[in-house]
């Protein structure tokens, strides 16, 4: 028979931000807090641009065609975090860089690009996610 865990607040015993879980295998551990996304976006890049769900994120900003930022509700401790996205859904299979090769992170948001692969040229794209990665502030 499976045990049924129920818990409103899962704490550390020497930190109580600090919780590390073992491999399947046993040999390894990880921070659980680590391995969570700390924010994360679906949205619809064209026309109006909206958000369909998401987690941590309070905007989306339309910079022009294929240019988006995304702001964080809680920002992240630094701007070394990670981030990692696709898009699709529009002609011209796009392709999401995050962030654009000349534009930085920062703790409350970060810029992401939709591009087609063909021709490098930016363009809107139907359907945008990003999750992000690192330590909240």
């Amino acid at each position: 028979m499976a045990s049924i865990l129920k818990v409103d607040e899962l704490r550390g015993i020497a930190s109580a931000g600090d919780i590390t879980v073992t491999s399947e295998g046993g040999a390894a551990t990880q921070s659980l807090q680590q391995g969570l996304a700390k924010a994360w976006v679906n949205f619809n890049g064209t026309g109006t641009i909206a958000s369909r769900d998401s987690l941590n994120v309070s905007g989306l900003v339309d910079n022009g065609t294929g240019w988006y930022t995304v702001n964080f509700a809680n920002s992240m401790d630094s701007s070394d975090y990670s981030s990692t996205g696709a898009g699709g859904g529009t002609s011209g299979t796009p392709l999401t860089k995050i962030p654009p090769s000349n534009v930085v992170y920062n703790t409350s948001g970060f810029q992401l690009q939709t591009l087609n692969t063909a021709s490098q040229a930016t363009l809107d794209t139907q359907i945008i996610g990003t999750q992000n990665f690192g330590d909240l502030a």
